[in-house]
């Protein structure tokens, strides 16, 4: 039985904290999709794990992976290199956290008493860097966990660094459950806070650390741990016309709350020092933030996106005809828009989502490419709410064949098929074509097209208890038939597997962007001679798909 820690050395520090990062990485889409404030642009997962991810990477940059490593210099690589990399709102007030952590592991290894001051320094921070805390999110979770050890250790005099570690994730568990209580917009979309379900994984990382428990998942390493970019959706429904600005600058400080609070929403504040901060805010006039910035310092490390656009209320013109694909945000919808499909992202906000499209266009047609992400009941769900959004109508039971309102549009679900051959699907569409006829076409390619599924699993190693890295096995109904030790190889093996089953002609790949670029066409065109087609995809539930026909 392991031996709970009673105080987290640099090694144990550094330890929790690539952790952490794995954590954030593997639950980022879960993530990402509860975010819907302050702006729902898909993205909080993965800038929790960016960030954190940046953070390690300083540790190791400079070295500190090493017995001999101090608590104290740990926690600043991880504090400033969380500030330095920050991404997004969630990603500045993580780094706050980990500054408030480095703020007290200044006096050495972080025991008890050391945790308890962390947390409490890191709300103080959190709320200094934010111009408008809001109750509901990150600070009311990591102000819950601070409350309940501070309480804890006041009692007991000498809590142990275990018990209050679990303490502070119970507390922090319990202030998550209540977030919609608090927040309107929770409450409507249905779901928890997405930055504090971050934190909690931060939390639980800590308790899996000082415990000594079975990690949940590998710990990452390195660049292994950088997480996989994702974009937004153009068709979620954030702030129209709306641009989040970031940088890192060196100067005045304590001139930048006054001089950008007019300027935008959602400014968050991360100070490294004195006379070096990241700023996060959301501008419909970047030139003027950039310009005021620039005024005040020297800046780096300057990104601006486009936050994405809300869907019209205001219904347009009529068309014939609507093809709505439910899709990952980034790559992935950005193909079946340039098909001419309408995308909207899976998760709570769905059904909503959906009406607004329908809504906006008002169709006579509708097909519904739900990519395997929905249940039976969730695509009765879709079909109501289509026929609803354009005619008030609530009736699940309507179908394409049975409409007995003139009013009502057709609505054809290809339930069975999926993201990869669903691009298949939607490269056939004809929109002149008579709507059973188009879906026939489009049911067609897509069966046309054999499927095999990239997932990675643990590999054990010999004589040994834990799990290294893991292998990337492809899998065709549920059959294993190709593995490899990286995407790549195992892409290539996959690739020879399928053209014996099935002797296509076309070959697509639909891999993360990180695996895409290492993915060699030509090797794969020699082994089959088929043509060969890579899509750069994020945001998927799998490493990837292989698609043969």
């Amino acid at each position: 039985m392991t031996t709970p820690r009673t105080q987290l050395d640099g090694p144990a520090l550094l330890s929790w904290a690539r952790r952490a990062a794995a954590l954030l990485d593997q639950h980022r889409v879960e993530i990402n999709n509860l975010n819907v404030f302050p702006v729902p642009d898909s993205d909080t997962g993965s800038n929790m794990a960016h960030t954190m991810a940046a953070a390690v990477r300083e540790a190791d940059q400079r070295g500190l992976d090493t017995s001999s490593a101090r608590a104290d210099d740990v926690a600043n690589a991880l504090s400033v290199g969380s500030i330095k990399g920050a991404r997004g709102n969630s990603g500045v007030v993580l780094s706050q956290v980990l500054r408030g952590l480095a703020q007290e592991a200044m006096t050495g290894d972080i025991d008890g008493e050391t945790f308890v001051r962390a947390l409490r320094t890191s709300v103080t921070f959190v709320e200094r860097a934010i111009a408008v805390p809001v109750e509901g999110t990150i600070i009311s979770v990591l102000r819950a966990a601070a409350v309940a050890v501070s309480d804890h250790d006041a009692d007991t005099h000498a809590a142990s660094l275990e018990e209050l570690a679990r303490i502070a994730l119970d507390a922090a568990s319990d202030a998550l459950e209540k977030t919609p209580s608090q927040l309107a917009e929770l409450r409507e979309a249905g779901v928890v806070d997405a930055g504090g379900m971050g934190l909690v994984l931060l939390l639980r990382a800590l308790n899996e650390v000082i415990t000594g428990a079975e990690a949940s998942s590998r710990e990452a390493s390195h660049d292994e741990n950088v997480p996989h970019e994702e974009q937004g959706n153009a068709h979620t429904h954030g702030s129209a016309h709306w641009l989040e600005v970031m940088f890192y600058i060196t100067g005045d400080v304590d001139e930048l709350e006054t001089q950008f609070a007019p300027l935008g929403e959602s400014l968050v504040i991360a100070r490294a020092t004195d006379t070096e901060a990241t700023v996060h805010i959301h501008s419909l006039d970047a030139g003027r933030v950039i310009e005021t910035a620039m005024g005040l310092g020297a800046l780096s490390n300057l990104r601006i996106e486009v936050l994405p656009p809300v869907i019209a209320e205001e219904p347009r013109e009529s068309v014939q005809r609507l093809v709505i694909a439910v899709t990952p945000p980034g790559s992935v919808a950005e193909l079946f828009e340039q098909a001419g499909a309408v995308c909207v992202p899976p998760g709570p906000l769905l059904a909503d989502d959906v009406a607004r499209a329908a809504r906006m266009h008002q169709p006579r047609e509708v097909i519904v490419l739900p990519s395997n992400e929905l249940n039976a009941d969730e695509l009765d769900e879709i079909r109501a709410t289509v026929i609803s959004a354009v005619c008030g109508t609530t009736d699940s039971s309507a179908t394409s064949t049975d409409n007995a309102d003139s009013e009502a549009p057709q609505v054809e679900i290809l339930s069975d098929v999926g993201l990869i051959n669903g691009i298949a699907a939607i490269a056939v569409h004809d929109p002149d074509e008579p709507l059973a006829a188009a879906v026939a076409s489009m049911r067609e390619a897509a069966e046309e097209m054999v499927v095999a599924e990239l997932d990675s699993t643990p590999t054990m190693a010999p004589h040994r208890d834990h799990v290294v890295d893991p292998d990337i096995v492809v899998t065709l109904e549920g059959e294993r038939i190709a593995m490899g030790p990286t995407v790549p190889a195992a892409v290539y093996e996959g690739c020879r597997a399928l053209m014996e089953q099935r002797n296509g002609e076309l070959i697509t790949l639909l891999v993360d962007p990180e695996d895409a670029y290492d993915i060699d066409p030509e090797i794969i065109r020699a082994d089959t001679s088929a043509d060969v087609v890579v899509y750069p995809a994020d945001g998927l539930r799998h490493v990837g798909f292989i698609g043969v026909e």
